[in-house]
């Protein structure tokens, strides 16, 4: 009997073909992951050095943040320093760890609460004195007035810790995960449109027609 010589090669086209779909190709292997955006657009790129003297320093720079907020009103610092190094802790913890890990351990329901409740507690503070004829923010008010003891001082660092440091904080975050979201929006262009390419809207300003 004579083979078909056609057989063999149909068999070792599938063979091949097989493997060549096991095998990944070098474009799927260039295409960045989500712990490694490395390129263009990237955003987050995994550093075990970088992690580790993140989660060291991190309750050092908070804690930091915190002691200058309630020395603010006896000793140089305040809410507003205080609660911007507060804020630049969780900008170096998104930096080390991912900005949308970050951003959903530290929910916007938190941040815009932390921003509501500042503005309310210094709103409170300052418009108290005007009901006994005080002016705005008129701390004395509080010791005179109100008969409380040390009442100036306490309403002095009731601003500084539950008003300005606060809102700066929540600030400096909200900005930061507002920001940072144009940013992922890219990353995931350039990641769909393969590596070394860019979506041509990016480019040329609209999409061709």
């Amino acid at each position: 009997m004579t083979e078909d010589p056609t057989e063999g090669t149909e068999a070792n086209g599938e063979t091949s073909s097989r493997e060549a779909n096991d095998e990944p190709s070098s474009t799927d292997s260039q295409l960045p992951t989500e712990t490694d955006a490395m390129g263009p657009g990237g955003t987050y790129v995994e550093s075990q050095v970088i992690m580790t003297t993140v989660r060291v320093v991190a309750p050092f720079t908070f804690t930091y943040g915190l002691f200058l907020t309630f020395h603010g009103g006896g000793s140089p610092g305040g809410g507003f320093q205080g609660g911007a190094v507060v804020g630049t802790t969780i900008l170096m913890i998104a930096f080390a760890f991912g900005i949308e890990p970050t951003r959903d351990w530290l929910s916007n329901r938190t941040v815009v609460g932390l921003a509501s409740g500042g503005v309310l507690a210094f709103a409170l503070i300052g418009l108290l004195p005007l009901l006994v004829g005080g002016r705005f923010l008129e701390h004395a008010v509080y010791s005179d007035e109100f008969g409380l003891y040390h009442g100036k001082k306490y309403a002095l660092e009731g601003v500084e810790i539950v008003g300005i440091a606060p809102i700066v904080s929540a600030i400096v975050i909200g900005l930061f995960f507002t920001i940072a979201a144009g940013f992922v929006g890219q990353g995931a262009a350039w990641q769909s449109s393969g590596p070394g390419s860019y979506p041509e809207h990016d480019l040329d300003g609209g999409d061709e027609e």
